[in-house]
Parts: C-alpha cells; structure tokens; sequence
C-alpha cells in the first residue's frame, strides 16, 4: 500500500511538546516555517523514495557472499539519494558540516525514514550515534578526517558491542587490542549482531568497538573504545589499504531483512583508541543512549505504518451487513473502529514522548542557565527509557492490532500487514531490551535527586489533569488522567521504598504505568492545544485524548496496585508458580 508521510501530524506534534519555544530562543535561524518546509521534503523523499523499496527489502534482502554484504536491491542508490539531500546531516554540529537543526526535528524526520523502511532507517540511525560519540570523544584528528565524512553520511558507522557470550553482561566480551608500536592498536575478536556492520552503500564504514587492553582489570573498569575503519583514513582524508576485518556471515532473522545483521571478525585489525582507556562504556553509551531514543521512534514509526495499511484495508475490504451500512466494508463495524482508534492514540501519545525527549536533550545543550541545563538533562534521563520502552512496545501492539484489523488476510504474507509485524517485534529487544530499560528506570533514573526528578514531572502531569478538568469536553480526560498520575505517584514512591528483587520485578509494570500516565497527559495537552477549534482534523485530538483516557487510564491504577503485590515474597512465589511438573 501508499505510504503517507504523516507530516500534519509531526508538525503538531512538535509544536505541543514546546519546540516552538525551543526555536524561539536556541536556533535564530529556524522558524516554524522552516520547519514545514523540512518535514514536507522529508515526507516526500520518504514516501516517494523509501516505501518503494520496503516490500522488496524484505523478500529480497541483503545477501552475502565471499565475505562481502550486498544491501537489499534499491538500497545503496536511494541512500546516495538520502546523502545527496542532506538527511543525515540535519542535527550535527556546523563545525563538522551539519546543519545545526535541533534533535527533535531530526527525529521527526527519522520517524518517516523508518516508518517507509525500518530496515533501510537502522543504517544512517547507527551513524547519528556514531557522529555524537566522536563529537564528544574523538581525537583532534578523527574529529577532522573521519567526524565530517559521518555527518555527510558519505561514510556510515556501526556500533559493535555483543560478542557471542558477551550479550547485555559486557563485562563478560574477549575482544582484545594490543598496542602495535605506532601508537596505535591492533584488535582481534568476534562481534555478533552488528546492524549495517559490512554493505556496498557506502565506500567506508567506521566500526566503534569496545575491547580490553592486555593489562586492563576485569568487568567493565577493563574496557575501552576503538575506532576501526574498513579502509585505511590516510592523514590527507584519503582512502588506503582494506583492514583486516570482514563479515563472516549475515544473520537469518524474523524480521528487517533489508538490513544486515553481520558477525563481524577482526584479525589484528588496525584500530585508534576512542576517548580514554577504561573508559570505553559510558563513551559508547553516547552511541546507546542516541540509539535508544532513535529506536522508540522506530516504534512509534512502524506503529505509524502499520495503522496506515489498516486504516486503508478498513475502509475497502467489503465484508457483509454493519450496524450502518447494508453491503459495506468493515470500517463500519464499530469494533474494528475501536482498534483503529486506540492504534493512533497509541501512536501520538508514544510520538509526543519521545519528540519531548528530543526536545530536553536540547534544552540540555542549550537553555541560559546551568540550572534549567541540568534539569532538562534529568528529566531526558528519566524519559529515555521510557521513550524506548514503551514505544516499541505500542510498535508491537500496534502492529499486531494492524494484523487483526486484517483478519485472515493479515496472517498472509502478501497484503504487507505480517511485515510490520515481524519488523516492529525487534524494536523491544535491541540497544537494550525493554527489561533492561524497566530495570533501569527503577534502579537508577527513579532515584535520581531521591525521587525529585520523578516527583516534579508527576507534579507537571498533575496540572495537565486539572486544566483539562475545567474543560467541559475534556473534563472525562483530566479526572481519569488525575487518577492515574495518583496511581503513578504511588507506585514511586513505592519504588523509592523498596530496592532489591521487589522493584526489580516491578520494573516492566511500573515502566508501562510511567508510559500510559505521561502518554495520557501528552494526549491530553494536545486536545487542550487544539480546543475550540471547527477543523475536524484538531477536533480528533480531543477524541483520540477520551479514547485513551477510556482505554488505557483507566488501567493504572490497578497496575500500580499489582506491581506492589508479591514483592516480599518473590522466591517462593516463583519456585511455586514454575515448579516443574
């Protein structure tokens, strides 16, 4: 089916989650008619460019023979293209030959880019985080010869973490990198799951390694970063000798074809320190932490996709009598209309959190003062994992809503509807699984300043609940919203008391419960931003903002009532509950 880049409701989108303000007194030179310009040319390139390619991406996919990776047919041409236009440089910094746009407009953009083709997004995707890890990090001479190639995005770079017993427990990886005289390195070693790892789209690839030194302490004090290029970077910016680092296979995976997925080897392969020895893991998670945020816009992305495709089939599959037509299609069945209308609540509510995510990494840059800088960074910590989560989960949810709005013909491979499916099921477990995430909001981000940081954003969401309360239309949303930001503050603080196995395996609950409540009142800001206007396209939001009050709040405060449940007792619960039979 058509992809329609969903540029309207981006632009809106942003506005509500204060980018307008944010241009206003951070980018002098953008205004919101910039913006349109900018989200237009996206929606156009992507929709005429990209969604072409996505069908065949996926029966076709990448292949790899010889040790060498072929990207998917189309690809490596349209991401001339994606070059040619600017795209990937749209938030780097001028100094490297960015164009100094702000991070949430490069995530509005990037939305589009993955929900034409996730599969295609993942390979510049893996370069943003790439260019923001030298930024910070790289020497004077990676920032000149390598840093300006990335955010051109002539060269792409990947992110080269998981080793075959070394997973999300890092401490555990083996790649070694031994001085080689020169003052330089030589690593060795075996990385697995290494996305847009080895292709022909590009004429060089920058791998960003983590690996330990001969004399480095064991866990992750040990580990530091490296930067091995495929080809040689000479001194004047050329290209030399083919490094001593190859594909040795591609994976066979569920879904994301048109990406490849490679095990990497490296055999003495030349390589130059990143940052500071020992330092090699909160450096890469300058790359993870971007990547994160860019993988809850794939969600938000493939949701965006797949509600497309059903809204579309909705309106055309003839299927019998409905309550309002005599022969029509199954749009008019109102459960089918239920699904379609929690699938795009669901869809802005996750946008409007990560493009506020966006917009605080900004403000964290950028705001006059130290203090506003450090509580925009707080509140981007504490959003993060959420962002991630949470949005790949209405990916998921989404996705398979887009499968059952098909009946039968969803569960078919050739109406398109099973792709989104088998695509959006990745975006849970990568840059970190949706676990780790929860894991990491309650045992880290939760506890920032003993709770303040959360204690401040629910007091924000409070407000939200109270005007929308004195809003005859909206007053259903303020008080169920009200409700669920009680439940969200007793549940923290429930948290905040209690450490060990008990929050622990309250994580998954409590990030979901963080994830409706804020998604409730983003929703919820959005129908205030449009009240009062006659445009049936702003009058939705209202309708899209009770749709979720009624679906979703509704649900939290049992969900606070049920993570707090069975936490004392948690071993024996579990040695009973899958006792073997």
């Amino acid at each position: 089916m058509t992809f329609r880049a969903p540029v309207r409701d981006l632009a809106f989108a942003l506005s509500a989650v204060g980018h307008d303000a944010l241009i206003a007194r951070a980018y002098p030179d953008l205004d919101a008619e910039t913006v349109a310009a900018v989200l237009e040319a996206a929606g156009a390139f992507t929709a005429d460019v990209l969604a072409p390619l996505n069908r065949k991406g996926d029966t076709e996919g990448a292949r790899y023979e010889n040790g060498t990776v072929t990207a998917a047919p189309g690809f490596a041409d349209a991401y001339a293209q994606f070059v040619e236009g600017g795209w990937n440089s749209l938030s780097a910094d001028p100094e490297h030959g960015g164009q100094g746009l702000s991070k949430a407009m490069e995530l509005a953009v990037f939305e589009m880019v993955h929900a034409a083709n996730m599969a295609f997004g993942l390979c510049p995707m893996l370069t943003q985080g790439a260019i923001e890890a030298l930024d910070l990090h790289g020497t004077e001479r990676q920032k000149r010869l390598v840093l300006p190639k990335l955010v051109s995005g002539e060269w792409t770079g990947a992110m080269c973490l998981t080793e075959p017993q070394a997973g999300s427990d890092l401490a555990a990886l083996t790649s070694i990198a031994r001085p080689d005289g020169k003052g330089g390195w030589l690593l060795s070693g075996q990385k697995i799951f290494i996305t847009w790892g080895d292709h022909d789209a590009a004429e060089n690839i920058c791998h960003l390694i983590i690996a330990r030194t001969p004399d480095a302490p064991p866990g992750v004090k040990g580990i530091s970063l490296f930067l091995a290029n495929k080809f040689e970077v000479r001194d004047d910016g050329s290209l030399g000798h083919r490094n001593s680092f190859r594909a040795g296979s591609i994976e066979h995976k569920l879904g994301i074809h048109g990406s490849p997925t490679c095990v990497m080897l490296y055999e003495d392969a030349q390589a130059e320190l990143v940052g500071e020895l020992g330092q090699g893991l909160p450096h890469m998670f300058v790359m993870m932490n971007a990547a994160r945020l860019q993988v809850g816009v794939q969600g938000v992305a493939i949701a965006e996709r797949a509600f497309q495709q059903a809204l579309a089939f909705a309106q055309e599959r003839k299927q019998g009598r409905t309550v309002w037509e005599a022969d029509g299609t199954i749009y008019g069945h109102p459960d089918v209309r239920r699904m379609l209308m929690l699938m795009k609540a669901r869809i802005e509510a996750a946008r409007a959190i990560c493009l506020t995510t966006g917009v605080l990494s900004d403000l964290a840059k950028l705001a006059d003062s130290e203090e506003e800088r450090a509580a925009a960074k707080a509140r981007q910590e504490l959003l993060t994992p959420i962002a991630k989560a949470w949005s790949t989960d209405v990916g998921v949810e989404v996705a398979s809503m887009g499968v059952q709005v098909h009946g039968g013909m969803g569960f078919i491979e050739e109406t398109g509807a099973a792709q989104h499916y088998r695509d959006a099921r990745i975006a849970p477990i990568y840059e970190g699984t949706n676990g780790i995430q929860a894991i990491d909001l309650v045992g880290r981000k939760v506890r920032m300043a003993d709770g303040a940081v959360m204690r401040s954003l629910c007091a924000e969401l409070a407000l939200t609940a109270e005007s929308l309360t004195e809003v005859p239309d909206l007053a259903v949303v303020g008080r169920r919203l009200a409700a669920g930001v009680a439940a969200l503050e007793r549940a923290t603080d429930w948290v905040l008391a209690n450490g060990g196995p008990a929050s622990l395996a309250a994580a998954t609950p409590y990030l979901k419960l963080a994830g409706d409540v804020i998604g409730g009142a983003m929703l919820g800001r959005q129908a205030l931003a449009a009240a009062g206007s006659d445009d049936p396209w702003l009058k939705g939001k209202a309708a899209l903002a009770r749709v979720f009050a009624g679906q979703v709040l509704t649900q939290a405060p049992g969900i606070a009532d049920g993570l707090m449940d069975g936490g004392d007792d948690l071993e024996a619960t579990t040695a009973a509950a899958l006792a073997p039979t």
